[in-house]
């Protein structure tokens, strides 16, 4: 009996340790990679110019309705579908002349005429402490040359130099704390433009996905130089700069999308409670997109006559059906509105539902934006730039990319063509 017991003993034993060792393995989560192929220097200066020009196109045509609802453009434009007078007075976030010609540009372009010096001056050395010094040191020769050769009795020649006083000025308060002590920054951060999660590092993050070397890397550098992006603010701003590395190789716009889902180094999926913002919102964007289709489904097939008229924008390309369609995902996107307009979480809810409903098609895509409203220019922009980096500039609209081009060279002092060659030789030797 004694025996039986010790033996039942060394199979209970015995049974147990084999059971502990029992190990199920996790998966290896890799970096998204995107087996890009070598571009040529022409092919890359090609994309280069694509993305500048693609930006500026996106922030030409939102530029004369910028923070208009829908139905002030439909009132005023009908339905947009190329650059219109910039008829609107001057501002520093905005044009810096009143009522400029169609194809004029705002911030959003001078940033990337900003970001094409910086990335040319540090090349490699990249990194937010130079980022910060340059902002600070551009900031610096810009407020010292406010008053040289002005003539005090007339008043009117300072208003082109307090405006390039006044674009920057809130940038460079945050650069000066970033290089001072890290509760100056955080202080001065936490009141960037009245302290809310504004867009900030979005428009000049789409900027390092053309140089980056891996969707990973674009992001890691783009989060690392958003100084001035708060909480999830600043995934969404590294999210572009991923997705427009996607797009210099990618020609499915689903692909580029995907970008936003698959890469996230910093782990914001994990975050407690709450998870992805950025991913949430997109997931929610995905959903009225579907949601839109069902709908147009079924009045298609309404055969009983009981649709309510629906007012069309006059100029409006496409069919009835077509309208009503953006028209609901229009109305979605309203009830998700922010307090402010440049919210980053609006901005890229809107940019992620228009890529997804143009499907690649650039027109189509920047015209969904640009009559939608709200912050137009800049979600147009950034789209712009995605779809530019993917298309190449032998492939946007030729009217629309050649007049831009032109209206930023003549009219803004701003030579496009001049900044890819820059880019493409710091990049390419």
């Amino acid at each position: 009996m004694k025996r039986i017991f010790i033996w039942c003993l060394i199979f209970m034993f015995t049974s147990c340790k084999q059971s502990s060792e029992v190990h199920i393995p996790a998966p290896q989560k890799t970096a998204y990679a995107i087996h890009s192929t070598s571009l040529s220097k022409e092919a890359y200066f090609d994309k280069i110019l694509g993305a500048l020009v693609g930006s500026a196109i996106g922030d030409a045509m939102g530029a004369s309705t910028e923070m208009w609802h829908r139905e002030a453009i439909q009132d005023k434009y009908g339905y947009i579908t190329g650059f219109t007078p910039t008829i609107r007075e001057q501002s520093p976030e905005g044009p810096w002349a009143h009522n400029l010609d169609p194809g004029a540009t705002t911030d959003d372009t001078r940033w990337k005429h900003l970001m094409v010096k910086y990335l040319s001056l540090h090349k490699e050395e990249i990194s937010p402490s130079h980022f910060a010094k340059f902002i600070t040191n551009y900031y610096t020769l810009t407020a010292k040359a406010l008053g040289e050769d002005i003539v005090l009795t007339q008043p009117d020649s300072l208003d082109a130099r307090i405006e390039k006083i006044d674009w920057i000025k809130e940038w460079a308060r945050v650069a000066f704390a970033y290089q001072e002590n890290d509760i100056a920054f955080d202080r001065a951060r936490n009141r960037f433009y009245g302290g809310e999660m504004s867009c900030a590092g979005l428009l000049y993050s789409p900027m390092f996905g053309l140089q980056a070397t891996d969707p990973e890397t674009a992001y890691k550098t783009a989060y690392e130089h958003s100084i001035f992006d708060l909480g999830y603010a600043k995934d969404i701003s590294s999210i572009t700069a991923a997705m427009t590395y996607t797009a210099m190789y990618r020609k499915n716009v689903d692909s580029i999308l995907q970008t936003a889902a698959l890469v996230d180094p910093y782990n914001y999926q994990d975050s407690r409670l709450v998870g992805r913002i950025s991913f949430s919102i997109a997931d929610a964007a995905e959903k009225t997109f579907f949601e839109s289709i069902r709908a147009r489904e079924l009045i298609a097939v309404d055969t009983l006559g009981n649709i309510d008229t629906l007012k069309i924008p006059e100029g409006y390309p496409h069919s009835e059906l077509d309208w009503r369609q953006q028209e609901f995902i229009y109305s979605a996107l309203e009830k998700d509105k922010k307090a402010i307009a440049f919210h980053a979480g609006e901005i890229w809810q809107i940019l992620y539902t228009a890529l997804k409903f143009g499907k690649g098609d650039f027109d189509k895509t920047m015209q969904f934006i640009v009559n939608y409203g709200r912050d137009n220019d800049t979600v147009a922009a950034i789209a712009g730039m995605i779809l530019g980096a993917k298309d190449g500039f032998s492939n946007l609209p030729p009217k629309l990319r050649e007049e831009a081009l032109r209206v930023n060279k003549e009219i803004l002092g701003i030579d496009l063509e001049v900044l890819a060659h820059e880019m493409t030789a710091a990049r390419v030797p």
